[in-house]
């Protein structure tokens, strides 16, 4: 590790990293305002940005990319300028607690090791602090409005991202009693927006092209390992691949099986930028060769 690094881990290890996790729509962003007032948090990272005391003080906003993928890779920092630019900011102000909001576990694991902080000391999922109402509510606007939300008062997302400014929201809050009615709690403003990627539909990745490049990347590592069957689940968490092979005789399994998950699982999220979950690798058969079979 370089000099740089080691200065830069060690300034790092004295913030304590929160996460919120949810999947995509249910009001992560939303709440966040709110978990962050009642746990004394100043800092959040949310798609991309790096909000402190209402005010986005380094990064890009996801929300401004014109497709879905691109969007996932500003969400993960996948730009080594645009992550070492948040986490010089996040250096020289002094951040003591800092909230990750991410939609897996795996998610904001990604996103504390590329900024180089500790992993999150707490993670909340977002079924902890918000109602099935809410959730529900939450999706509704977001799959069939297209609506988003970033933690920050709409003069900061009119002053940085017109193009996205749709409307603001306003609640009135008291850490000790959750929500007050009106002027009688702290204001905590939000603000409303429409992705460039949602006003052209959201990309999804088939099955049929994770099947493609899973097969691929088995030819990679072996070229006579045959795939028989993938299976693909997905859930909260992200992507879960079942990968059925048969295996030459003689073939050294040794390390391979799992050299093989981890190829899979780099080359699929470093070319989509989704999250591969898990890889489970299944040998369904040990094929011969016709001469191996007589003798």
């Amino acid at each position: 590790m370089s000099n740089f690094m080691e200065k830069l881990s060690m300034k790092f290890s004295k913030i304590v990293v929160y996460a919120l996790v949810g999947e995509s729509g249910t009001g992560k962003s939303y709440h966040a305002k709110i978990l962050a007032e009642q746990n004394n948090i100043h800092a959040i990272i949310d798609d991309g940005l790096l909000i402190e005391d209402d005010k986005i003080i380094a990064g890009r906003s996801a929300k401004r990319e014109k497709t879905y993928m691109g969007a996932v890779r500003v969400a993960l920092f996948d730009d080594k300028d645009h992550r070492d630019s948040v986490a010089k900011v996040l250096r020289k102000n002094h951040i003591k607690r800092l909230l990750l909001i991410g939609t897996s576990e795996k998610m904001v694991s990604k996103i504390a090791i590329r900024l180089q902080l500790p992993q999150p000391q707490k993670i909340i999922h977002i079924e902890e602090i918000a109602t099935p109402e809410e959730i529900e509510k939450a999706q509704k606007s977001r799959h069939v409005e297209g609506k988003h939300v970033i933690p920050v008062p709409s003069v900061e997302v009119r002053k940085k991202y017109p193009q996205i400014f749709s409307d603001s929201m306003r609640d009135f809050f008291n850490k000790h009693n959750f929500f007050k009615i009106k002027g009688k709690g702290k204001l905590v403003e939000k603000s409303i927006v429409q992705p460039e990627f949602s006003k052209k539909g959201r990309i999804e990745i088939s099955e049929a092209a994770l099947i493609q490049m899973t097969m691929h990347c088995v030819n990679e590592c072996d070229s006579e390992i045959k795939v028989k069957k993938i299976n693909i689940k997905k859930d909260s968490r992200g992507y879960r691949l079942v990968v059925i092979l048969d295996v030459p005789f003689g073939t050294q399994l040794t390390g391979k099986v799992h050299r093989l998950q981890q190829h899979i699982i780099d080359k699929i999220e470093f070319c989509t930028g989704i999250l591969i979950e898990e890889v489970s690798i299944v040998i369904d058969k040990i094929t011969m060769t016709k001469e191996e079979k007589t003798v």
